[in-house]
């Protein structure tokens, strides 16, 4: 099972586009990213600079696409950065989000990720070429 552990840093919404962790905390990190690595549950990892930097593209009714740049004022969470792992359960995944070196600053939520021999057949069928297309990125 695939499971997305989703970091939540605490004042991240507001931060500065040129803000950036402590070497301290980038060392804490790591250690967490080669524990993941070495017990081979690791398949992907990245942060992600504030939303400051970011922009959105929201739909109108009539499908009409509106840009807003970042920062967002009605954000009172956002993504700061994800791992991807792979383990046997929902359980082991929530143990893993459990040992991340976060003190009073951040929420990780983890969430399966859905395969698409999940889906009804119909989808599945609506879908086909999905898993060749997702094997061929890069």
């Amino acid at each position: 099972m695939r499971f997305m552990m989703i970091v939540i840093p605490k004042g991240y919404e507001s931060a500065a586009p040129d803000a950036a962790p402590t070497a301290e905390v980038v060392a804490k990190m790591m250690e967490y990213n080669k524990a993941l690595q070495q017990a081979g549950v690791l398949l992907a990892l990245d942060g992600l600079l504030p939303p400051s930097t970011g922009a959105r593209v929201s739909f109108t009714h009539n499908g009409k696409p509106t840009v807003t740049d970042g920062p967002f004022a009605e954000s009172k969470e956002v993504i700061g950065g994800y791992w991807i792992i792979q383990v046997r359960s929902r359980e082991e995944a929530i143990e893993w989000a459990k040992r991340a070196p976060f003190g009073e600053n951040g929420i990780i939520e983890v969430r399966q990720i859905q395969e698409i021999s999940d889906f009804p057949e119909d989808v599945q069928k609506a879908a086909e070429g999905f898993e060749q297309l997702k094997n061929n990125i890069r």
